[in-house]
C-alpha cells in the first residue's frame, strides 16, 4: 500500500523503520511536527522521525496545524491508501481524516480502553499495572475510541521505568503495526469496536505532576518515581532549591520512625521516610550540578539531623 506516516518522537522510530523495510508497503511521505530548538545553541533540529526520513530520501511535511490548506492539498496529491500514526502530536482534523481510504491508522501504547491520552505508558507504571500492552486502531473524532484492529501483549516489570516499557512496546508495537497494514491490504484484518466498560483516561504529564510527595506509602512513591522517568523527571525541594530524583530502593520496613521527606544518613546509603517503610536514594541531582550517588551529594550537603525533602 502506498502510506503517508505520521509520527514525531523516538517511540515512533521502530514503526517508520519497519514499513520502509516491509516489501510490502511503500512511504511515500512522512508527516512531523515541525523543526524545534534544541540545546544550548537553541538550533532547530529535525524530529526524530523527520530524521529516519531525510536519511531515506523521503519526502517530509512539517504543517504548523493538520488542517492547512497546503498540507491538505500535497495529501490528497500524495493519494495513500492509508496513513500509520505513531505518537504524532497533534489532532487531526475530518478533512485529513477522510483523505485515505482506509483512514489514519493509529498504534497506541495501552490495551484500549485502558489509558487513552498522551501518556498510557506513565499512567500504567504508576497505577502499577502489571500487564500493559499496544493497540492499533482506526483514528475517529473521539479521542483514541476508534475501532480497534489488534493488540500485543507486554509484561510491566517491577523496576521499570516508564521509559524502559515505551522501548519494547516501540518495538513489539512496530511489528504489529506492520502486521495490521498487511491484514487490511490482504482483507483478513477488521476493526472492531472498543468496549464500553474499562475506559480510563491517560492526560499529559507536566513537570509539576513530577514532584515527589514523600506522605503516601513507599511503593506509591516507587512507581511515581519510575513512571516519570525519564520525562519529565522526578523531583522534590531540598533547602528550598529542585533536587532531581533518580531510581530509589524499597525497604523492607526499616526506619518506620522517619517522618514523610526525613532525611538519614548512614555510611553507605542515604535513606528518606515515607508514609510506610523508607526509602533508599539512588542518584540524584542538585540544580547547577551533575547527577551523582545520593551518598555523594549528601557529604557535600553536609545533610543535618531533621532536614527533608519536600
Amino acid at each position: 500500500m502506498r502510506l503517508v506516516f505520521a509520527g514525531t518522537p523516538a517511540p515512533a522510530v521502530p514503526s517508520l523503520r519497519a514499513l520502509i523495510d516491509s516489501p510490502r508497503h511503500d512511504v511515500v511521505a512522512v508527516v512531523t511536527r515541525p523543526d524545534a530548538p534544541a540545546g544550548r545553541g537553541r538550533r532547530l533540529v529535525r524530529s526524530p522521525v523527520g530524521a529516519l526520513a531525510d536519511e531515506h530520501g523521503i519526502e517530509v511535511l512539517t504543517p504548523r496545524r493538520p488542517g492547512d490548506e497546503d498540507f491538505l492539498a500535497r495529501l490528497s496529491e500524495l493519494a495513500p491508501d492509508a496513513c500509520p500514526v505513531v505518537a504524532y502530536g497533534a489532532l487531526l482534523p475530518e478533512s485529513a481524516l477522510a483523505v485515505p481510504r482506509h483512514g489514519w491508522i493509529n498504534l497506541h501504547f495501552s490495551l484500549l480502553p485502558a489509558w487513552r491520552g498522551a501518556a498510557p505508558v506513565q499512567a500504567a507504571v504508576r497505577a502499577g499495572d502489571e500487564i500493559t500492552g499496544a493497540t492499533t486502531f482506526r483514528i475517529v473524532r473521539e479521542l483514541d475510541a476508534g475501532p480497534v484492529f489488534g493488540t500485543v501483549t507486554e509484561l510491566v516489570k517491577p523496576t521499570d521505568t516508564a521509559g524502559e516499557l515505551l522501548d519494547r512496546l516501540a518495538v513489539s508495537g512496530a511489528g504489529l503495526l506492520v502486521s495490521t497494514l498487511d491484514g487490511i491490504e490482504d482483507g483478513t484484518v477488521g476493526a472492531v469496536p472498543q468496549p464500553a466498560d474499562g475506559i480510563t483516561y491517560a492526560p499529559k504529564v507536566t513537570v509539576e505532576d513530577a514532584r515527589i510527595s514523600f506522605d503516601r506509602p513507599a511503593l506509591a512513591i516507587d512507581r511515581h518515581l519510575r513512571s516519570v522517568t525519564p520525562e519529565p523527571g522526578a523531583w522534590a525541594e531540598f533547602r528550598g532549591q529542585r533536587l532531581k530524583l533518580g531510581a530509589v530502593g524499597v525497604t523492607d520496613g526499616e526506619h518506620t520512625g522517619l517522618a514523610p521527606g526525613e532525611l538519614l544518613v548512614e555510611r553507605r546509603r542515604v535513606l528518606v521516610g515515607t508514609a510506610t517503610s523508607a526509602l533508599v536514594l539512588g542518584e540524584v541531582q542538585a540544580q547547577g550540578k551533575k547527577r551523582m550517588a545520593a551518598t555523594d551529594w549528601a557529604r557535600g550537603s553536609r545533610i543535618e539531623q531533621g532536614e527533608h525533602l519536600t
